[in-house]
C-alpha cells in the first residue's frame, strides 16, 4: 500500500520537524521510531518522549486508504538526506516493512505497529490560552533560556518559568548562580499564573518557532502545555515544583552603576577568558570613578589585563565573576550598550538595557 509520493524536500521538512525529540537510546525501543498516519491525502507525523509531543501535517497522502505505521526517525531522515534533491520519492507499506524509493535507490525499513505507539494525551480543558506573534515568543525565550540550570538536582530549575499578569507575558530562568528575566506586553489581560516548561521543550521551541508574525497558540493546563503554530502542534508536560521568587532575587535601588558599550565589554572578556582555565573561569573587575579594570589569571602564573574607560563616579568596587556567565549575556543581547549595576563586593551584579525596563540579568560575585 502506497503511503506517500512527494518530492524529497516536501517529506523531510515534516520529518525535521518532528525528529529533533527522539532519543537514539530509550528503555521503550518504539520511542526511536515516528508515528505516520495517512488519511487520503493527509499525512500526519508524530513523535514522542512521553514528555514532549510534537506532531505535523503534510498533504502528500498517495490514495484513499487510511493507515498507520511506525519506523524508525533517524534511519529515514538520514535516508531522505542522502538522497539527490530531484525526483520524486515514494513510501509504501508492505509485509510490516516500510519500502522508500527514489529513482534507482531503494531501502526496506523495519516497522512497528502504529497500535503500540505510545501518544501523549491531549488535556480536556486548558486554563488560559495566549495568542502572539511566533518572533515575540521565540525572543522571550532567547532572552532567557542560557540560565536554564542542566541536570540539576532542584528539578524546578531545569525549565523556564512562564508567568501570565495582567498584560504581561513574563519569562524567567535561573541555575542559581545568576537569573534572566524578560517580558513582553500583551493585548489580552489574564488572571497571574505561573507554570515551569522543561528545558528540553524550551530548545525545541527556540528551534521551531520562525521570525515571523504569523501567531502562535499558547494554551495552559495544570500539568500541560500546548502549542499550535503553522501546521505543528507541540504538546509538553509542565515540572512540578514552586519556582524561586524571582522578584526577591533582583536587586533594587543600586547607586553604583555606569552603561558601557557591549561590544567594548565583551570584547575584553573574551580576551581576559583565554587566561582562565577549565576548572575555574573567574575573572576579577575592579571599579573606579572613571575605569574599569578586567584580569584573570591560571595555575601557570600567567595573567590577562584588560583596561576600559567608563563614566563613573560611584564607590571603588573590587568584585569577581564566572566570565562564562557575562559572556552569555553579552553574546545574547543585540543591544549597543549595557547598564551595569553594583552594590558591593559580596552582592550581585544588575546587567540590563538603557532606559528599557523588560529585561533584567542577575549574577552571583565569585570568590577569586
Amino acid at each position: 500500500m502506497q503511503l506517500v509520493k512527494s518530492t524529497r524536500d516536501t517529506l523531510l521538512r515534516p520529518l525535521q520537524i518532528v525528529s529533533g525529540i527522539v532519543e537514539r537510546r530509550h528503555t521503550m525501543p518504539i520511542l526511536a521510531n515516528i508515528l505516520i498516519r495517512k488519511n487520503g491525502e493527509s499525512v500526519s507525523f508524530l513523535s514522542t518522549d512521553t514528555e514532549v509531543q510534537i506532531t505535523t501535517l503534510a498533504n502528500i497522502g498517495s490514495g484513499d486508504e487510511v493507515t498507520g505505521t511506525t519506523v524508525a526517525a533517524r534511519k529515514l531522515l538520514d535516508i531522505l538526506r542522502a538522497l539527490p534533491e530531484s525526483g520524486d520519492v515514494t513510501m509504501t507499506l508492505q509485509n510490516k516493512r516500510l519500502a522508500v524509493q527514489s529513482g534507482k535507490s531503494r531501502f526496506a525499513l523495519q516497522t512497528l505497529a502504529a497500535e503500540e505507539f505510545p501518544t501523549v494525551s491531549v488535556a480536556d480543558s486548558y486554563n488560559a490560552s495566549v495568542t502572539l506573534p511566533q518572533k515575540t515568543l521565540k525572543h522571550l525565550f532567547n532572552m532567557v533560556h542560557f540560565s536554564m540550570a542542566q541536570q540539576d538536582i532542584r528539578y524546578y530549575l531545569n525549565g523556564l518559568l512562564l508567568v501570565l499578569d495582567g498584560n504581561n507575558i513574563i519569562a524567567v530562568a535561573t541555575d542559581g548562580h545568576r537569573l534572566a528575566f524578560c517580558q513582553v506586553a500583551s493585548e489580552q489581560s489574564f488572571e497571574r499564573q505561573e507554570v515551569i516548561i522543561p528545558r528540553k521543550t524550551i530548545i525545541e521551541l527556540q528551534r521551531l518557532l520562525e521570525e515571523s508574525d504569523e501567531e502562535v497558540r499558547l494554551d495552559i493546563a495544570a500539568s500541560q502545555v500546548k502549542l499550535t503554530f503553522a501546521d505543528i502542534e507541540l504538546v509538553s508536560k509542565l515540572v512540578e515544583g514552586k519556582f524561586p521568587d524571582y522578584t526577591r532575587v533582583i536587586p533594587k535601588g543600586y547607586k553604583n552603576d555606569f552603561t558601557i558599550s557591549r561590544d567594548e565589554l565583551l570584547r575584553s572578556l573574551q580576551r581576559a577568558a583565554i587566561m582562565t582555565s577549565d576548572k575555574f573561569k573567574g575573572v576579577r573587575c575592579i571599579i573606579t570613578p572613571g575605569s574599569m579594570k578586567i584580569s584573570s589569571t591560571n595555575a601557570d602564573q600567567e595573567e590577562a589585563v584588560e583596561e576600559l574607560e567608563i563614566d563613573y563616579g560611584g564607590d571603588a568596587i573590587d568584585i569577581g565573576f564566572n566570565v562564562t556567565y557575562l559572556l552569555d549575556v553579552l553574546n545574547n543581547l543585540k543591544c549597543d550598550q549595557v547598564n551595569i549595576a553594583l552594590g558591593d563586593s559580596n552582592s550581585s551584579a544588575l546587567i540590563s538595557i538603557p532606559d528599557n525596563g523588560d529585561f533584567k540579568y542577575v549574577v552571583m560575585p565569585m570568590r577569586i
